[in-house]
Formats: C-alpha cells, sequence, structure tokens
C-alpha cells in the first residue's frame, strides 16, 4: 500500500489544528504540525501529536457489545452490529409505543464532529430531550448571549495587520487551553506581536508576566467586577460616544442600571480594591483596539446568561465591535447541517424538558438543548413525564455532570442505556450495550475556525480505515434511523458535508469547489469582512441581527420572554455571603473545571505519553490557605463540600487567591479495573458540585464553582495509590 501523507484537521478537542499524518500500509505511523497549516503553523498540542497510542491502544473498544452482568460490573459479551442494533431498536420502540419517543434521553459529549448529527438524530427519531455538558454551562451561554445582543456570537481578531491592543482574558487561559479553533496559537503570536492583557482569573497564572492588570476575583462574582468596570467607563464618559449613539440601543437603561455598581460595591462584592476596578477599566477604555478571550468559568454560576452580557457590553460601550483586532463578526463561511427540526414537530417540541428557559431550550430557537437538571429529575420522578432511555454518545456524565453519585443513582434505574464510545468509561460500565466509535483520525468532518470567526473551513478526513470494527457517530446515527424507520434525510455523510460547502462557494474562487478538493487541501479560507453592519445598514437591511437592528443593551428579547432585559449583579447560591450558617463547616470556596493541556476534560487518562505529563490531580491553595490547615506541597488532602468528599495532591503557590481551593477536573483512572466505575468518586470534583436549584431563568444553568468546602490533610493515601502500575511521580 505504500507511504501516503494526508492533511487532515486533527479534531481531538473542540479546537482543529492541521496537521500531517503519515500513513503506511494502512497504519498511521506518525503525526505531525503541518507547517502550512492556517493560524497553528507548524505548532500542535500533546493530545494530537500522541493520537497514535489513542488510535490503536490496546484497551480500544472494537466490536459491538451487550451486558451480561449488573450495572457497573463491566460484564459483557461481544455481539455484531446487526444484533446491536436489533436490541437498541427493539427497546426504543417498547418506550415510544408505552410513553412516547420523548422518553428517550440523548446525552451528547463534548461538542466535536458529531455535535450536530446528535440533535440532528435526535430530532430524525422524535425526541426533545437532547442535551449535551456544555449547553447550559459552558460556550452555549456565550453563544446565545451574543445571539440576542449582536445578532451573533462575536470572536477575537487575529487577523488583520492591526494587532489587539488589549486583550481582556477573562475566565480562561487560552495559552493552555485552544478549545475555540486554533486561537490558542494566534493568542501566543498576539503576544508576541506586543498584545497587552487585563486577565481575571482567582489564580495567577503563566499569563502574569504579559498582563498589565491581573484581576484575582472571588469565584462567582464576575458579574459585580463587570457592571463595576462598566460603572467606570460611563460615568467617567469614557463611553465611544460615535458608536453607542449610532448603534446600540437602550444605552440609557443600562447606564441607570449600573448606576447601582459603583466600583466601591462591586470591590466588596468580587474582593479586588475599588482603585484597581477603576485603573483597570480606564485602561480598556483608553486602548485604540480591545479583543477578548472568555471561558467557561464565567457560566458556571446561576447568572451566567447576564454575566456573560455584562462582560460583552464593555467591548460594546467601548465601540470595540467587528473593527480590526477587536470583537469582530463571524464570516459563517461553513453551513451548519441541516437538524431536521421539521421532523420533530410542534408537539414533540413542545415536550422539551426545561422549555421555559427560552434561551436553552424554548421552542422557538434551531439548536434547542433540553435542561439537564429537569431531565434527570423526569428520569427520577416521573415528572412532568417518565424518562426511561439513556442514548450515550462520547459522554462520560459520571465525570461531568454535577454531583457524580446523585448522577449515578439517577441513571441506574433506567429501563435502556446505549453507548457510543472509543473506551469502556465509567459512564459507559451502566451500559446495555456498547457501541465502539471511531477516533479522529477515522473519521470525515469539516469544522469551521476559528471558534467565532469562522472564516476558514478543515477538513478531518478519515486516513485509515476504521480499526476493528468500530464505526463513526455519524454512520451509527443513520443506520439506527434505517433500523428504526426513521428519515435520516440524506443517502450518506458525504452528501451532507457537500452541502455544507455551499455558502463557502459563493465566495470568488471557489465557485466550483468540492469536497475531494478540500481533502487534499487540508483547509480553506476567505478573507474577512470587517464592519459588516456598516454595509448590511447601507444596503438598508438590519445592521445587527436583532429586534432594533442595533446592539441590544437592553434586550428586546429577553424582555419578551419574561425575563430582565439587563444584566445585574446576582450572589452564587452556595457561598459565604448567602449562606453564612455554612461558613463554620465549609471556610473555604471551592473552584473547578481547571483545564489540563495532556487531557481533553474526562479523556485521554489512559493514553501513556500524556498521563506522564500530568500524572496525578492536583489542588492548588494559597500557603496561607496550606499553613491553617498543616498541609505542605506535594501532600494528598481531602476535600468535601455538604455533596460529598474527594482527595486530590496538593500544589501550594503564592498565585492562588488566599481562601480558594481550585480543583482539577475530569479524573478517574482506567488503570484501576479492580474499583468501581475506575475510581470515579475519588478525585472527581464533579463528587463536589451542585445540581440543584436555583437555576439561571435564561439558559438553566447550576452551580459549578464559587460553592463551599474544607480541606485537611490524607495521611494515608500516597502517589503510587493513583499511578498507573503504582510507580512514583
Amino acid at each position: 500500500m505504500g507511504k501516503t501523507v494526508y492533511h487532515t484537521a486533527c479534531h481531538i478537542c473542540h479546537g482543529s489544528c492541521i496537521a500531517q499524518v503519515t500513513v503506511e500500509d494502512g497504519r498511521v505511523t506518525g503525526i505531525r504540525p503541518d507547517p502550512d497549516g492556517i493560524m497553528n503553523t507548524g505548532r500542535m498540542c500533546p493530545k494530537g501529536i500522541f493520537s497514535k497510542e489513542l488510535i490503536y491502544h490496546p484497551d480500544r473498544l472494537l466490536h459491538p457489545m451487550k451486558r451480561t452482568g449488573p450495572r457497573g460490573s463491566g460484564q459483557y459479551a461481544q455481539i455484531s452490529w446487526d444484533e446491536a442494533y436489533d436490541i437498541i431498536a427493539e427497546n426504543l420502540r417498547r418506550i415510544e409505543r408505552e410513553y412516547g419517543m420523548e422518553a428517550v434521553a440523548i446525552a451528547q459529549g463534548t461538542g466535536r464532529h458529531h455535535l450536530p448529527y446528535t440533535a440532528r438524530f435526535a430530532n430524525a427519531i422524535g425526541t426533545p430531550n437532547w442535551f449535551e455538558p456544555g449547553s447550559a454551562q459552558c460556550f452555549f451561554p456565550r453563544i446565545h448571549s451574543g445571539a440576542v445582543t449582536f445578532g451573533y456570537a462575536p470572536a477575537a481578531d487575529y487577523y488583520s495587520d492591526v494587532n489587539p491592543q488589549v486583550m481582556l482574558v477573562w475566565g480562561c487561559n487560552p495559552s493552555v487551553s485552544g478549545a475555540d479553533g486554533e486561537s490558542r496559537y494566534c493568542f501566543l503570536d498576539a503576544l508576541k506581536k506586543g498584545t497587552r492583557l487585563v486577565v481575571v482569573d482567582p489564580c495567577r497564572n503563566n499569563l502574569e508576566p504579559y498582563a498589565d492588570y491581573f484581576l484575582q476575583v472571588r469565584p462567582g462574582t464576575d458579574d459585580a467586577l463587570a457592571l463595576g468596570m462598566l460603572h467606570t467607563i460611563i460615568f467617567e464618559d469614557l463611553y465611544d460616544h460615535v458608536f453607542v449613539e449610532n448603534w446600540c440601543f437602550g444605552f440609557e437603561a443600562l447606564r441607570d442600571r449600573v448606576r447601582e455598581y459603583p466600583p466601591e460595591r462591586a470591590a466588596e462584592i468580587c474582593c479586588i480594591p475599588a482603585e484597581e476596578i477603576r485603573s483597570a477599566a480606564r485602561h480598556v477604555a483608553s486602548a485604540d483596539t480591545v479583543s477578548m478571550e472568555y471561558g467557561c468559568a464565567i457560566e458556571h454560576t446561576p447568572n451566567s446568561f447576564q454575566t456573560v452580557r455584562a462582560i460583552q457590553f464593555i467591548l460594546a460601550v467601548t465601540g470595540n465591535i467587528d473593527k480590526k483586532g477587536t470583537f469582530i463578526e463571524s464570516m459563517h463561511v461553513l453551513d451548519e447541517p441541516e437538524l431536521l427540526e421539521d421532523h420533530l414537530g410542534d408537539v414533540q417540541r413542545a415536550k422539551r424538558l426545561g422549555e421555559h428557559h427560552k434561551m436553552l431550550a424554548g421552542a422557538h430557537k434551531p439548536f434547542s438543548s433540553a435542561h439537564i437538571p429537569t431531565v434527570f429529575e423526569a428520569m427520577r420522578t416521573g415528572k412532568p413525564y417518565p424518562v426511561k432511555a439513556l442514548m450515550l454518545c462520547g459522554n462520560n456524565g459520571l465525570i461531568g455532570f454535577a454531583n457524580s453519585k446523585k448522577t449515578l443513582e439517577t441513571w441506574k434505574n433506567l429501563d435502556f442505556i446505549c453507548c457510543q464510545d472509543m473506551f469502556l468509561t465509567p459512564s459507559a460500565l451502566l451500559a446495555d450495550v456498547i457501541l465502539p466509535v471511531c477516533s479522529w483520525l477515522e473519521v470525515d468532518s469539516l469544522t469551521a475556525s476559528p471558534g467565532g470567526a469562522d472564516h476558514a473551513i478543515l477538513c478531518q478526513q478519515a486516513v485509515v480505515p476504521p480499526v476493528g470494527e468500530c464505526k463513526p457517530d455519524e454512520v451509527i446515527f443513520q443506520e439506527l434511523c434505517e433500523k428504526l424507520g426513521k428519515d435520516w434525510g440524506a443517502k450518506d455523510l458525504d452528501e451532507i458535508l457537500d452541502k455544507r460547502l455551499d455558502r463557502l462557494r459563493t465566495f470568488p474562487g471557489y465557485e466550483d469547489y468540492t469536497l475531494d478538493k478540500l481533502r487534499q487541501t487540508g483547509w480553506a479560507a476567505v478573507p474577512i469582512q470587517y464592519e459588516q453592519y456598516k454595509a448590511r445598514a447601507a444596503r438598508g437591511e438590519k445592521a445587527f441581527q436583532t429586534p432594533s437592528g442595533k446592539v441590544e443593551l437592553y434586550s428586546q428579547i429577553l424582555e419578551q420572554f419574561g425575563f430582565d432585559p439587563l444584566p445585574f449583579y446576582a450572589e452564587p447560591p452556595e457561598s459565604p455571603v448567602s449562606r453564612p450558617d455554612l461558613t463554620g463547616e465549609y471556610p473555604l470556596i471551592l473552584t473547578t473545571g481547571t483545564r489540563i493541556n495532556a487531557f481533553f476534560l474526562s479523556e485521554h487518562r489512559q493514553i501513556p505519553s500524556l498521563r506522564k505529563q500530568n500524572p496525578l490531580p492536583l489542588a492548588t491553595l494559597h500557603p496561607d490557605t496550606a499553613a491553617q490547615y498543616g498541609i505542605r506541597d506535594g501532600d494528598w488532602i481531602f476535600i468535601e463540600t455538604p455533596r460529598g468528599r474527594i482527595t486530590q495532591k496538593a500544589k501550594v503557590t503564592d498565585k492562588m487567591m488566599p481562601g480558594v481551593v481550585n480543583c482539577q477536573m475530569g479524573w478517574w483512572f482506567p488503570e484501576q479495573t479492580e474499583k468501581p466505575f475506575f475510581g470515579a468518586f475519588d478525585c472527581n470534583p464533579n463528587v463536589l458540585t451542585s445540581m440543584d436549584p436555583p437555576f439561571d431563568p435564561c439558559m438553566g444553568t447550576y452551580q459549578l464553582r464559587g460553592l463551599m468546602c474544607r480541606i485537611c490533610p490524607n495521611p494515608e493515601t500516597k502517589d503510587e495509590d493513583y499511578l498507573p502500575g503504582g510507580h512514583s511521580a
């Protein structure tokens, strides 16, 4: 078969770096970053580089399996694809007859190649109850708040001859986690060109040398900080009068609202000195060009939607919208695949659980998600109607959903669970049927990059045949539809992918562009058009796709649905301020979700070259906090909340805000087969988090950060207890 080098997009995470993959005699023999790859230009994270260890891992699932022992026992027998499909179809048909197809819930995992196809599959078979962990907790609040404010979700501009003078980095670290396209490398390049930062994070990190201001915010109070900064910008007359007067709606109402949040009040809430808030706001307002990278940390409280809006307004009122080097509009160069909304129908759409969270689940939205806590409540109680089956599509919810032990109890009693995954995960151990799926090296897909600007299409292609009997998720969805007698709406995946290029073909030079041509080049890009709102206005169209045709500081859409049209501050429901009765027992603040460069969320703990880079779960705390509890750097400690207790290894540093404990996310131990659920409840911070109300009114978000906790030494645990093979770190 010889040797072939493919240009393809690595989609092992939300990002997509162009890679050169060498294939010899039908096997991947080398992976390296493509020096000509758009934006990553010869750089790539270790997850992609070490993917040969992923695709050929000895523990990879290679055949369909059915459960032969109790749930959680790990006892499975190999079956054929036909038998697997028969079992799934029989159970879904029975549940549809007895309860309606809405009793089938479909849980997507991370938002990669199969994300839109999972929603398409849900619509095709007739269930409104599709969801994924991030739909209310990560990225979607930013997407949907952008839609109601600007008519689109803005993104940082790295692509013109104007480098952002200041970058506002809020609740993320884009130098470590490049989750939105290849923006990680664009961000690093901007720093090299001189971009300075204003960083908001409770832990000072590697961005500190580039930061003119590093604002160590109390977890869960980002909304107060943003409103305090807006107060300074507006009442010190630092806003862009021309942009606000011509292109913004509701400025007077916003001014009245932020009058309630002078920096002194914000300082009391978020634990940043008032003068530092003022100075940082002045710095942002005085810069010629300001852009922003913001992450899911701001989406982990029950005020996520208004928090995001308040942060977005900092760039809006300073006029840093859709100009070179600012916060820009997407080019929308890649069409989304059809979601088959008409297949679902109005009756089923109205049954979506959590529909009252209109920005998440509203029947008016084309890409709506069910509300996870409401779905789980229906699984437990049968109210408002029973949910009896769960289809896990790349979803490791026992690790990824809040209150892991309650999630386990919720899922144990379901009539039927099916799981699509590459490995036997803690969640897969509950499944009645397991379907083996393909890695990024075995799947055809298209993605637009970077995550918001969408001016480049990256082509992920199958460079080798699937190992074993693995199949792409998209093919599984189509074949299940055929088995169930449901209409998938396409003869194969290539038909869907080719149609997605229709938007690209409207640009000069791409009129006759084909899917095969894209596979050869690896990517295609169009020039970014700036100030698109002015061009639309000149054509007599709405400048912004909002009810007013302007940037809506006062949202008429939110008002229509009965939500507050303006951002406001809301203290997290579990915090030292809102629950002073708990401070004696749980005196510290817990924040979770720290990203690890070697892993993607809960994935890749079994990959040797990646596990070596971060072999053990780490909890970061300040020296004063550590000393108070007799903890030294490197000690194992217990972290406990009202939901449960876990253990992690202490990382003591003066960069962490005093009184805060920051736990790494996603931990389980694939090598610990003797432990129940691979030790999923030993070190996973979601044992500690809460899925209880109150929820964000718009998005249904529950609280994952700013919770209350306590710590103490754990002298019994040693490193070798959690190292693969029991070896010292």
